[in-house]
């Protein structure tokens, strides 16, 4: 994968703030970052709307697709998994911009077999057989190259054959050399495109201890090609420095029984809520930083959601909240679990619902681009033109007109979430019952009657639907940032929802006395937004049973949105022949119709696929196409090309394609990226239409995104990685509740387990850490996890 980030345009101080997760295969060994300026006359990407990915390349390295081939690149930033490694906590600041050479811009193995053997008069061999090669650098405009292999061994040079326009090209070729006493001691194998008319273009190179050849005899394998590091430097922090936040996250999960102790002690622990004995819950927020607060709740709420607990869980933090608040106007103002908690849940369970509400709103304010200002400080006349062909706009217009514009996107926003109660979904709502139910109860007096009004708007508005109104990028509702006249307007309608979310209360109005024509349309938004949250909380649990059975029903869509099929005719795909339609990819299948509502035609079983994966550039002479290897009925293998409309799109079609398939049997181990025509593959030129591939499959290299499946392991694994983190706390806190108990004793049931949660939930995590240590000796390891974070 290698999508790429926002473009902020006219500056040498870009800020991004944008946060990537990624799931890496665990033999990657670098990342790498390059900073682009973009092209702004080259052909602009198709749609608005889609999340930034992180790019990821076999290695995998973030790179510059090939459809930014045009774009200057300012430098990069390489990152090796042993820096990562010797960071466990995230490496964090400002790394310089390195120049980018173009013989250290290598990538891609290739296939040697080297042996030393008998030669004539009793002299010995070192033979070396170049094989083939893969993943290699495209250096041609093409999108390929045209590679040979150069073999140098004491003052000796052999070559290959040149194999035309092929990034992953077969030799089979054999060189020997006479090894003699006193000569060189390494083996150099180079790999270059051969270019007629200017000079070949280096693409890595591998070198070997004749020594250790000796000693073993015989080698083969596949190597990492490496770059040409010999030239001198421009000076570091000549092309500027690039801020990031990249932590490494290397976990090995256990099989699903493994887990079911600590999954089992803390649903226990959720179903018996305030009455539990240990309460848990409440110790595991004592003893966790704020720090890892929000990365903690975001595991539970995941493990929970996965249990059909997370309307409990919640409801259990709500009482906690409430239990130790006294003051209703700082109820849920703070960090705490139960506000963490909350967030992540309105962002895995009501998503899709805020892009429906929010998203035609944002991209109103998108297409309009009208200057919008309320602060008279801030008025720049000049910005805004004229109203009429005689004069320019006074600063009093300038702030009538501004008002108008966000008192109507204002009041189409309440309007649209006035309707859409029913849309809202049932968990979600039933969430909201039992906090407005709990804020209810704790503060009953009529002096607090929008007490339970409010501490809804405290998650709908103020930390969900404001956040995502001053950053739709980063909530997956724009492909871009806004720019600054564009931001000012989000921003100003944000402090408007801000507003309406806090009741009118004084408090918000003195902070700002200028946002005082917004009055009306904020006051009548309040009475709306009450009435709005009384109907979404007045949900009865038949109903929202009913309403889950109904949703139960219908699989979620993972994936949707427009691609281009491309359709196959005689001996193998036309070049221009593809159709747009709308796909939609649930658990169940993928599907398309010609519309978003016409009716969806079934195309394949995500229990069917064998590989998603890119092609060539070269294949289409497009970018931005994959394809998908699966069975059909009969069990014949097909193959169905897809092109998407950028780079992200791609990144996320290939992420949640592989997700939906990682448990098949019969997921493919190589694959081709080009296509069968006439007679040959257009990526490795062989013959054979069943050859098995010249590629590696990347089906665990994915994208970390909200509407992931659950995985109930792999969060069981990091709530348990925390726990054992803090165990020390935990420990404390145990003697401290057993310092009363006779002689610090601790209570066992039937079969000598300890009764208090605590105890239990220590015995747990050491068992686990015995399972991890006797998980390699005592069978096969399981494949480790590796999630990179990335903020930028």
């Amino acid at each position: 994968m290698s999508p790429s980030s926002a473009t902020v345009w006219k500056t040498l101080c870009p800020f991004w703030g944008e946060e990537y997760q990624v799931h890496l295969p665990p033999a990657f060994h670098v990342v790498a970052f390059y900073v682009m300026d973009e092209d702004a006359l080259r052909a602009p990407e198709l749609g608005r709307r889609g999340g930034p990915g992180p790019p990821v390349e076999p290695c995998p390295a973030l790179v510059p697709s090939s459809s930014s081939s045009r774009d200057d690149v300012i430098g990069k930033v390489c990152l090796t998994r042993d820096t990562l490694a010797a960071h466990p906590k995230g490496f964090s600041g400002w790394a310089h911009l390195t120049e980018v050479d173009p013989d250290e811009e290598v990538q891609g193995e290739i296939h040697l077999r080297l042996e030393v053997v008998p030669g004539p008069r009793a002299r010995r061999l070192l033979r070396c057989s170049v094989l083939e090669a893969r993943d290699l650098a495209p250096k041609d405009r093409n999108g390929a190259s045209d590679p040979f292999v150069r073999v140098r061994y004491s003052g000796r040079t052999q070559e290959t054959s040149i194999v035309k326009k092929s990034r992953y090209p077969r030799w089979n070729e054999m060189f020997e050399f006479e090894l003699e006493e006193g000569a060189a001691e390494v083996l150099c194998v180079e790999a270059w495109d051969w270019d007629l008319v200017s000079r070949n273009d280096f693409l890595g190179k591998v070198v070997f201890n004749v020594q250790k050849l000796c000693a073993a005899q015989k080698e083969e394998g596949w190597f990492r090609l490496q770059p040409d590091q010999s030239k001198n430097r421009r000076g570091e922090g000549n092309l500027g420095s690039l801020q990031l936040e990249v932590r490494l996250r290397d976990e090995t999960v256990l099989p699903s029984g493994c887990y079911q102790p600590l999954v089992q002690l803390l649903c226990r622990e959720v179903k018996l809520g305030t009455q539990g004995p240990g309460q848990l819950i409440v110790l595991i927020e004592e003893t966790t930083s704020t720090e890892c607060r929000q990365d903690v709740a975001t595991n539970l709420l995941k493990l929970f959601l996965g249990q059909g607990l997370a309307k409990d869980f919640l409801d259990l933090l709500f009482q906690l909240e409430l239990g130790r608040t006294s003051e209703a106007n700082t109820l849920f103002r703070s960090n705490s679990l139960a506000s963490k908690s909350m967030e992540s849940f309105l962002k895995v369970a009501g998503m899709r619902y805020l892009h429906g509400v929010l998203g035609p709103i944002i991209d109103k304010v998108f297409e309009e681009k009208k200057y919008v200002e309320l602060d008279p400080s801030k008025v720049e006349v000049k910005d805004v033109g004229c109203s009429g062909l005689h004069r320019p706009q006074t600063e009093a217009e300038v702030l009538e007109q501004s008002a108008q514009t966000l008192r109507a996107h204002l009041a189409a926003l309440l309007s649209a979430l006035s309707r859409s109660v029913r849309a809202c979904p049932a968990v979600v709502r039933a969430t909201f019952r039992q906090l407005f139910r709990r804020v209810r109860e704790r503060f009953p007096s009529a002096q607090h009657e929008n007490v339970p009004f409010i501490a809804v708007t405290s998650f709908l508005c103020l930390r969900f639907v404001s956040p995502a109104i001053m950053a739709p990028k980063l909530f997956h509702l724009r492909e871009r940032h806004a720019d600054a006249r564009t931001s000012r307007t989000l921003l100003l309608l944000a402090k408007a929802v801000q507003n309406v979310g806090n009741m009118d209360a004084p408090a918000s109005r003195a902070k700002e006395a200028w946002m005082e024509p917004l009055q009306p349309t904020v006051r009548q938004g309040v009475a709306q937004l009450k009435d709005f949250i009384t109907k979404l909380v007045d949900i009865e649990e038949k109903e929202e049973l009913g309403l889950q059975r109904a949703l139960s029903l219908q699989a979620p869509p993972v994936k949707e949105g427009p691609l281009f099929i491309h359709r196959t005719k005689g001996k193998g795909p036309l070049m221009s022949s593809f159709k747009k339609l709308h796909f939609s990819l649930t658990t169940e299948a993928l599907s398309f119709a010609k519309t978003p509502n016409s009716k969806k035609s079934a195309l394949i079983k995500p229990a069917n696929i064998r590989a998603a994966e890119k092609v060539e550039e070269k294949s289409f002479g497009s970018s931005n196409v994959m394809q998908l290897i699966y069975e059909d009925d009969a069990g014949k293998p097909q193959t169905v090309y897809l092109q998407c409309r950028c780079v992200n799109e791609l990144n996320q079609w290939l992420s949640a394609l592989r997700k939906v398939s990682i448990g098949n049997p019969g997921l493919l181990g190589s694959y081709h990226p080009g296509v069968f025509r006439g007679d040959k593959w257009s990526c490795c030129h062989q013959k054979d239409k069943s050859d098995l591939g010249c590629d590696k499959t990347r089906s665990r290299v994915t994208l970390q995104e909200w509407n992931d499946p659950l995985d109930h392991d792999l969060e069981a694994q990091l709530i348990y990685r925390h726990l054992l983190g803090v165990e020390p706390a935990l420990r404390e806190k145990h003697r401290e509740l057993s310092a009363g108990t006779e002689a610090g004793s601790v209570l066992t049931g039937p079969g000598g387990a300890p009764e208090d949660p605590l105890a239990q939930l220590l015995q747990v995590l050491r068992d686990l850490q015995e399972a991890h240590r006797s998980s390699p000796a005592s069978s096969p390891p399981s494949e480790p996890s590796c999630l990179l974070e990335l903020q930028t």
